[in-house]
């Protein structure tokens, strides 16, 4: 009798704690109960074309082999190579010990755009690069965003200085993978209203505005002008172009512009919210959308699996400041999934071994 009264007398301090328990900690078990199970390996061999490892020159690649494996990744792209020496490390530690499971991006450096010939020494030395190994070039964001040239201004990503690049890039038949900006709610005002509210919580140094250092606008418009303006280039717009919340847009920007392809890396969770909206849209433009995942964490890939291939309902998503919503699967035609895993990459790669796919 006495222990529960003092439980009852706890009651009134428990119900205090839980009212003024802060959002970041509020992160309830669904009590629904649905038909489902984790999809832990993608059904088809995929290429995971958005990876980033920088020390692929000197690292043992087997223990990441035998993580691809369990997910039933035959190929992985590093967008991570680099240039110059670390593209030459990085091919010949792969030639040694894998030669058919990686793909290898080089990178441009920016410093010194301005100064006589810049734009045709990076492109000289991209073609070498490439004769190293490299097939692709990957841009990332700090291109639009902190990338200055010699006068200390702001490098646009249509910036004419870099025509050299992307012409070079026509030129050889590889693709440009390009991450522009960032999720617009970054630039949104950090206000109740606001999706990211959280996640700009936890990372304040995402958050972004108008003079900082561009409108969100700008730069996605500079990025499409810069696609429109070399039609014989191959661009995969990262993330989406982070239309993935607006697949109605993103829709009309690839009957625009038919030379961008569109990777899903970071944005699965905007397509597993709209199920039946993401599944038209795969449908429609099947032929030009590539799986990445961006972030190398094996544990996260089942999510991607099971959005693309399940008709699951109302599962989680692995981090709850980028989506404190379900996902739901969109059930993807095997014809349709088959493209996004691998076939669409045997395009933008030509090199790949396809004898690690089926029916190749």
């Amino acid at each position: 009798m006495r222990t529960l009264f003092a439980l009852l007398l706890l009651l009134p301090s428990l119900s205090v704690s839980a009212q003024q328990m802060d959002f970041e900690a509020y992160n309830p078990v669904s009590t629904l109960v649905v038909p489902g199970e984790p999809v832990l390996h993608a059904r088809y061999p995929f290429v995971d074309v958005h990876s980033h490892h920088f020390r692929m020159p000197e690292m043992d690649l087997s223990e990441l082999v035998a993580a691809m494996d369990s997910l039933n990744m035959a190929v992985m792209v590093n967008l991570s190579g680099g240039s110059g020496d670390r593209i030459t490390g990085a091919m010949a530690n792969i030639r040694a010990h894998y030669p058919n499971r990686f793909v290898v991006f080089a990178n441009v450096d920016f410093e010194g755009v301005g100064t006589p010939g810049w734009g045709e020494k990076a492109a000289a030395q991209l073609e070498a690069d490439v004769k190293n190994g490299a097939s692709g070039l990957k841009i990332y964001k700090s291109l639009g965003l902190r990338n200055k040239d010699i006068n200390g201004e702001r490098i646009a990503v249509d910036d004419p200085r870099l025509d050299p690049v992307w012409a070079k890039c026509g030129e050889l038949g590889i693709p440009v993978l390009i991450h522009s900006a960032d999720p617009r709610s970054f630039w949104d005002p950090m206000d109740s209203f606001n999706e990211r509210w959280l996640e700009l919580k936890l990372r304040p140094g995402r958050k972004r505005s108008d003079s900082d250092p561009a409108p969100w606008q700008q730069i996605i418009a500079e990025q499409h002008r810069m696609f429109k303006k070399h039609p014989g280039t191959t661009f995969i717009n990262a993330h989406m172009g982070w239309f993935a919340n607006d697949l109605g847009t993103l829709s009309t920007l690839m009957d625009e512009m038919p030379n961008m392809y569109v990777g899903i890396g970071a944005v699965i969770a905007e397509l597993g919210r709209q199920p039946r909206m993401a599944r038209a849209f795969f449908e429609k433009h099947q032929d030009r959308i590539v799986f990445g995942k961006d972030a190398w964490n094996p544990s996260e890939y089942p999510t991607y699996f099971r959005v693309l291939e399940s008709d699951d309902e109302y599962f989680p998503y692995y981090k709850k400041y980028h989506a404190f919503w379900a996902m739901y699967g969109l059930d993807l035609p095997d014809a349709v999934l088959r493209k996004v895993y691998y076939e669409n990459a045997f395009r933008l790669l030509p090199g790949l071994d396809r004898s690690l796919f089926p029916g190749q």
